[in-house]
């Protein structure tokens, strides 16, 4: 039998590692406008790296958070609110988008995945807030499962909605780079 608690602390440090990545992203392009220098060349060569394989790393990090909600839902038997509903509706395309995308060498699939992105995002930050300020005790009239829920706790932050949210964001920054000339 799988152990939940193992699962749920891998999924919950590539979470906080993605966060430590998006973090220096977020500080080396802000150093970069502010200073206008060009970065290191270690650093611009690990930068076309993800821009040459966006597609891919795009696929790892969508199938891992697909698989990692149907361990959940599946095996842990953690049954998933409206909301989480919801971003599964924007995240499990994502796997075959960037599958087929891969397949035919198609980087223009960004175009279409940066949308379901947004809003699988935005789903994912209002269940995060939702979460954490206890706002409601269910996600409608007839929801089974409150959205308030924490299944996983890691961290002091790691949730499943910010599992999810941290996945879309990291697929937004490899659209990000795919896009750029």
């Amino acid at each position: 039998m799988v152990n939940v608690m193992l699962v749920s602390g891998f999924l919950s440090s590539l979470t906080l590692l993605s966060d430590v990545v998006i973090a220096l992203i977020v500080l080396l392009g802000i150093y970069k406008f502010a200073s206008k220098k060009e970065l290191s060349p270690s650093i611009g060569n690990l930068k076309f790296f993800f821009k040459d394989n966006a597609v891919l790393m795009a696929l790892i990090v969508a199938l891992i958070a697909t698989a990692g909600s149907l361990f959940y839902s599946e095996i842990a038997l953690y049954e998933p609110c409206k909301l989480c509903w919801l971003q599964r509706i924007f995240m499990y395309p994502l796997v075959l988008m960037f599958a087929l995308a891969l397949w035919k060498k198609d980087r223009r699939v960004f175009r279409y995945a940066v949308p379901m992105c947004i809003i699988g995002g935005l789903i994912s930050a209002y269940h995060y807030i939702t979460q954490l300020i206890q706002y409601s005790s269910s996600c409608g009239a007839n929801s089974a499962v409150p959205c308030t829920v924490k299944y996983t706790f890691y961290f002091g932050y790691v949730t499943i909605p910010m599992m999810a949210l941290i996945a879309f964001v990291l697929i937004l920054i490899l659209g990000y780079w795919a896009s750029r000339r």
